[in-house]
């Protein structure tokens, strides 16, 4: 179909994040009519607090590539491979596991403080409409009225909640993790590429960290770290309550990595704080939300991106998922040609993109938020003599529906650590 017959075609979008802005402009391209709604404009995002510790794989990054969409790739750091570190449980502060290898082509974070802005601006220089408000029931049904399809792309706010759960995809009811964010400068480098550092710390929690592009004053960019905490609720990495202020919340993530994991500590020791607004903390809990509301008229609205799939950040899936499911959503709206974007439609499309994909990420993620079983210690200690089963588990990350291979089989995990042991032997 030509594009200038799809003119008439008109979607709205609610919420300008990495689904929505991406999905938004990938259609004005193809000649649809699309109108964003948020409640934020660029300015008040980019001097903003941070939103969240978005890191994104290649195959996600192609897609903005393909999109026109990687405005920041070349200032933007590189991060080439996947580092995982277990503690001794003595408290030593030695490493029981440790190990690195790269990803088969490098990930990167751009802060969506920086992202979002830029994104807001090329939908509009890309012929989009955008508009400043806030969406409840009254304008959703006016947008409905308006528009062939309106998506409902915002991640946070009671907006979302009238989704509903879907309780059978939602086993994990209450938030597992006590989140905390702190973005950084200065941090030492290790003499090896660029990872995104796991260390995970038994009856504690996790912390990971791995370089990002973030903002510098008014209109410039600058290179950091993400530090993120994932405190086990009632443990010692759960105190981010008593945290009031920036400069205590820095202090606080310091205090962690000397206790836990002193080696993240002597690369962390002289860092600053990116500015202010560079903290955040919070909890969630991992969701998935019905596809489809139906407003009290009648007319449907459909979910995408996080208001619908809502991930712990433990295993940085979030902007991933949300660009898969961007470009998903984009394939089925173009094969739907001129016919109606109806409720069958929708559920169809969704139930298409979890069970092909998402169902498997959400799985493997929330099996981490639990202590591991003895076959995934194992997995993760036998990649120390394993290059290639590091290799395996580390590009996972690209795409986790890999690990349904062998993270969930007692069985099948030792076949597969006793081959990788007999090829690097």
């Amino acid at each position: 179909m030509h594009k200038d017959s799809l003119k008439s075609r008109s979607i709205a979008i609610v919420g300008a994040g990495q689904a929505g802005l991406l999905l938004g402009c990938a259609l004005l391209d193809r000649g649809y009519a699309v109108t964003i709604v948020t409640n934020r404009r660029p300015e008040e995002v980019w001097h903003g607090k941070v939103l969240s510790s978005q890191f994104i794989f290649d195959p996600a990054l192609q897609i903005e590539r393909d999109w026109g969409m990687n405005q920041w790739e070349a200032a933007c750091p590189r991060t080439e491979g996947i580092g995982f570190t277990i503690p001794t449980p003595d408290g030593s502060g030695r490493q029981a596991i440790h190990w690195h290898a790269r990803l088969d082509a490098y990930g990167q974070s751009v802060d969506q403080r920086v992202k979002m802005p830029g994104w807001m601006k090329e939908f509009v220089r890309r012929g989009g409409e955008l508009r400043f408000e806030d969406v409840g029931v009254p304008q959703l049904e006016a947008l409905a009225a308006a528009h062939e399809l309106v998506l409902l792309a915002g991640g946070k706010g009671e907006i979302v909640n009238l989704l509903g759960r879907d309780e059978a995809r939602s086993p994990i009811r209450q938030p597992m993790r006590q989140l905390a964010l702190t973005y950084v400068t200065g941090m030492k480098r290790h003499d090896y590429y660029e990872c995104v550092n796991f260390n995970l710390i038994p009856g504690v929690g996790e912390y990971f960290v791995f370089p990002a592009l973030t903002t510098r004053g008014s209109d410039d960019t600058q290179a950091c770290d993400i530090m993120v905490f994932e405190g086990v609720p009632g443990g010692p990495m759960d105190c981010w309550g008593e945290v009031k202020s920036p400069e205590q919340h820095l202090e606080t993530s310091l205090r962690i990595l000397r206790t836990f994991l002193p080696w993240e500590y002597e690369r962390s020791r002289d860092c600053q704080l990116t500015d202010a607004n560079g903290v955040l903390a919070g909890r969630i809990t991992p969701t998935v939300r019905n596809a489809v509301l139906t407003l009290p008229s009648g007319r449907k609205v459909m979910g995408l991106g996080d208001a619908v799939l809502v991930n712990d950040p433990v295993t940085g899936q979030g902007s991933n998922n949300a660009t898969k499911g961007a470009l998903h959503y984009y394939r089925a709206i173009l094969a739907r040609g001129g016919a109606p974007f109806d409720e069958a439609w929708m559920r169809h499309t969704f139930d298409a993109l979890y069970e092909g994909y998402a169902e498997k990420v959400v799985r493997w993620t929330n099996s981490l938020l639990f202590p591991p079983p003895e076959h995934v210690v194992q997995l993760l200690g036998a990649a120390q003599h394993a290059p290639g089963l590091a290799h395996r588990i580390a590009n996972g990350f690209n795409d986790p529906r890999d690990y349904a291979e062998y993270w969930f089989d007692a069985a099948a995990a030792q076949r597969l650590i006793d081959d990788e042991l007999r090829q690097a032997a």
